[in-house]
């Protein structure tokens, strides 16, 4: 599949999502940043303000943001990533809503939050999202890897357990965050302990710019 045909989203597949800022920018500066990013995706993933404010990694208080007409239960966020200039996400869509929606809500929610705050105007992503569809589970298991290692890869942290902002914690301690599937992830795996494994290994060996 060409990374811009997104014609061919559909209910039962999964996608690896990904875009950076606007001519290599940051799009996150600080923890208010993250945290607004991942609040929209759980508003996005049909997840009520309440329910995402349980969680401080998830917390965004006494917000006003809106993304209305998201069903849960419609998408799965099987792995997220963000880092300063750029995200990854690996989702599936469960139902007829399309990923293109699901990505649209959030993008521009975020995009008018991040020109506010920063007193600028224009685009904050560059171009259109890019979407690789996941076809085999090997290809899941390597992109869920190389999501997970790009702190460690681009040198942030020694460890991807170290990086609060991805979803690996998720999978490998009882953080549990209630944005992220993990169940199937850890299946094609076969255990918690090959996915630690196996994830530093796949991790390290993929190419950037899937």
């Amino acid at each position: 599949m060409s990374k811009r045909d997104y014609k061919n989203f559909a209910q039962d597949t999964i996608f690896h999502i990904y875009n950076r800022g606007n001519n290599k920018e940051k799009i996150f500066y600080d923890e208010q940043d993250y945290l607004g990013f991942l609040f929209r995706i759980g508003l996005a993933l049909g997840f009520t303000s309440e329910e995402l404010n349980k969680d401080k990694l998830l917390r965004v208080p006494y917000s006003r943001i809106r993304i209305t007409d998201m069903q849960k239960d419609s998408f799965k966020l099987h792995s997220f990533c963000l880092m300063p200039n750029h995200f990854h996400l690996l989702i599936e869509q469960c139902g007829d809503i399309s990923i293109s929606k699901f990505m649209s809500k959030v993008c521009t929610s975020y995009a008018k939050y991040f020109n506010q705050k920063y007193k600028r105007v224009g685009h904050v992503f560059q171009d259109k999202f890019k979407a690789v569809l996941m076809e085999n589970n090997s290809q899941l298991m390597w992109t869920s890897s190389y999501i997970h290692m790009n702190a460690v890869k681009d040198r942030i942290v020694n460890h991807p357990s170290q990086y609060a902002w991805s979803s690996y914690n998720d999978f490998v301690s009882s953080r549990n965050l209630i944005i992220t599937t993990t169940d199937f992830i850890l299946e094609i795996f076969g255990s918690k302990e090959a996915f630690k494994k196996e994830t530093y290994t796949l991790g390290l060996d993929v190419k950037d710019g899937l």
